[in-house]
């Protein structure tokens, strides 16, 4: 530790992502990336991008980029916020509408990065609990005294709450703040996206890096109310007004408006997901009912860690954690048919049907 560190870095325990191994050779099922490449007019737009384009500094508003997200989602240029990556934004949600503020609701469960933006800006966190089965207490969240954060299918379990559901909580206090993370939008859970007009109390945040196979991009965005999304750009703009290169900018622009890829990528993957999860079923396993581009399931004869390693040491990689109630459970993102039937085949051996 440095002796120039604040007290507040020296009190951070940071986010620790995903493994992301420099070894060849490894199937790796375990930050949730898209079995598929990108659409190829996104592609072919980043192999466009001239010199010149790059000597210059980018849009400061991203104002392109920002009108195919809002045409995409009938909404207004003035509805959408733009950032590096959905971890940005959420970043930014915090400092400008959570700190200072009451206490933020998240579930017990989900996407561990929250709390750790919550040390960061100082933001009270109050957790509810999942349900025995995994699934969102809608009744608790609705409930809840301040603001609510849920990533929406939820992480890492994929169960994913219905619109009606959303409004639901909308609803029981329109003076409370609901953000939902909707990182794993794409894959066959409803997108709260139309009930942007009717509330002003709603701000959705997503990312290309599952949806749209960019991962590699880092681009991410929100979509709210005007004056919400007035407060992002208030915070970005005394923070880093540039903060979308012309690259992640033209290539974002176009792989959002190839709707008919997002689609059919969005449905093979889910074809693939249910194949998967009737393959694990098929050896034993319990699998909760995902939304996403992963699956979240745990054997009833074998610890999480066991499998974990067993599959390592066949060179495939999936996601676990030692946390109570996930340490027998493993989340494995979906792959292509040829790796999940690699895993299924390496699963076999570990736990015979």
């Amino acid at each position: 530790m440095s002796r120039f560190w604040t007290a507040r870095t020296a009190a951070l325990t940071p986010y620790v992502p995903g493994e992301q191994p420099a070894t060849t050779g490894l199937i790796k099922l375990n930050t949730n990336e898209h079995p598929m490449p990108p659409s190829q007019v996104a592609i072919d737009a980043m192999a466009a991008i001239s010199g010149d384009a790059l000597r210059r500094y980018p849009d400061p508003t991203s104002r392109k980029l920002r009108l195919a997200i809002a045409d995409s989602e009938n909404l207004e240029l003035e509805q959408v916020f733009v950032g590096n990556g959905s971890d940005e934004v959420l970043a930014t949600v915090f400092m400008a509408l959570l700190a200072e503020g009451p206490a933020l609701t998240v579930p017990d469960i989900t996407y561990s990065f929250y709390p750790v933006w919550a040390k960061l800006y100082q933001v009270a966190l109050r957790t509810i609990p999942l349900k025995d089965d995994f699934t969102l207490d809608v009744e608790a969240l609705c409930k809840a005294p301040g603001p609510v954060l849920i990533a929406n299918p939820n992480a890492p379990t994929g169960i994913a709450l219905s619109r009606d559901e959303i409004r639901r909580i909308l609803e029981s206090d329109r003076d409370r703040l609901l953000i939902v993370d909707e990182a794993y939008f794409g894959f066959g859970a409803e997108t709260a996206a139309p009930l942007i007009d009717d509330y002003d109390n709603l701000l959705i945040t997503r990312t290309l890096s599952k949806s749209h196979a960019l991962a590699g991009l880092r681009l991410g965005y929100a979509l709210g109310n005007a004056t919400l999304i007035e407060g992002l750009v208030r915070v970005k703009d005394s923070f880093n007004s540039y903060p979308v290169d012309v690259i992640a900018e033209r290539v974002a622009e176009v792989a959002v408006g190839d709707r008919a890829w997002l689609q059919e990528a969005g449905s093979k993957v889910a074809a693939w997901r249910d194949e998967l999860r009737a393959g694990l079923e098929a050896l034993g396993f319990e699998v909760l009912a995902s939304r996403a581009n992963f699956v979240f399931a745990r054997h009833p004869q074998y610890e999480g860690r066991v499998l974990f390693d067993a599959l390592r040491a066949k060179n495939i990689i999936v996601r676990r954690w030692d946390k109570p109630r996930l340490t027998q459970w493993l989340r494995i993102t979906v792959g292509t048919p040829d790796q999940n039937q690699a895993l299924l085949d390496a699963l076999r051996q570990q736990c015979p049907e």
